[in-house]
């Protein structure tokens, strides 16, 4: 599961690494979690940013508020089930990013918080889906999940599911309206992550209300209770 991650950077730093153009003045964000407001790029409009909600309502529930129950679904089986498979086919997004955050979990209720990033903090993208729909209000939202996959090794210390972060020549086919299913499928089943790093933050992470620079510094181990532990 993938249920944090951070973008902390300028907004001329998104428009030239994903060659796409933002309307909107945009402040790096280290700590943004479901239902939030922020920027993808999707497969209608790859040229330029767009902002949605993350927790999609599947299009069968009509109506229905932003959900965080719906953030992420699995690669392996996303184009299979009926709540994502025209999302799949039609609506495919990237999520801009910079780093995401797992909890170590040490006994039944200790939490370790680490922060994966790349060695240099450079952006990469997620593999996403959106979905559009009215609210009761009668007005247009748009929404995105992250796709997750089985994690890398070094991943895998920590949990067992990891978002899948696209390669570049990925990111491109991936927005493609005309890449073949086998194709997608393909990039679905791809490795993700060996060129992270990971280390461990500060449990300021825990609150969605700390949203800062102090969030995406190494810090000793700690858990959610603010005791550092040798343990991380």
């Amino acid at each position: 599961m993938c249920g944090r991650y951070s973008l902390g950077k300028q907004k001329f730093e998104l428009e030239d690494r994903f060659q796409a153009e933002m309307l909107v003045d945009f402040k790096p964000r280290y700590n943004i979690a479901p239902s939030q407001l922020v920027p993808v790029i999707t497969s209608e409009s790859p040229k330029g940013f767009s902002f949605f909600y993350w927790g999609i309502t599947p299009d069968f529930a009509k109506n229905k508020p932003v959900s965080q129950q719906f953030i992420n679904a699995k690669a392996e089986t996303v184009h299979e089930k009926v709540s994502f498979k025209s999302s799949f086919q039609r609506r495919r997004c990237l999520i801009p990013a910079d780093g995401f955050y797992e909890w170590k979990k040490l006994g039944k209720k200790t939490k370790i918080p680490y922060r994966f990033a790349r060695p240099d903090e450079g952006l990469f993208a997620f593999a996403g889906i959106w979905e559009e729909y009215e609210n009761d209000k009668g007005e247009t939202n748009h929404t995105f999940l992250i796709l997750t996959t089985a994690p890398s090794p070094l991943v895998s210390e920590i949990h067992d599911r990891m978002p899948l972060i696209l390669n570049r020549e990925d990111e491109k086919k991936w927005l493609d309206k005309y890449t073949s299913e086998q194709s997608l499928k393909s990039i679905l089943a791809g490795h993700s992550g060996d060129e992270l790093v990971s280390y461990t933050v500060s449990p300021l992470v825990n609150s969605v209300q700390n949203d800062s620079p102090s969030i995406i510094r190494k810090s000793s181990p700690a858990d959610q209770f603010g005791n550092y532990t040798l343990f991380g």
